[in-house]
């Protein structure tokens, strides 16, 4: 999902999509832990995406 997208969306959905983008992290942590998963690039993506979404809602509270 891209800025754009998330700037359009309420404060009730970024919340919720940061909820599902979090537990997605701990899964992947999960498995490259166990050696279930090779993909450790992901985890920074999605860490990223955590921090994206986060700006938004900071931006959208007033507090930038």
């Amino acid at each position: 999902m891209n800025t754009n997208e998330m700037r359009g969306k309420n404060a009730a959905e970024l919340q919720q999509e940061l909820e599902s983008v979090l537990r997605a992290h701990f899964a992947l942590r999960m498995q490259v832990a166990t050696q279930q998963s090779s993909k450790t690039a992901d985890l920074g993506k999605l860490r990223r995406d955590v921090a994206r979404i986060k700006t938004i809602m900071r931006e959208k509270a007033g507090q930038v």
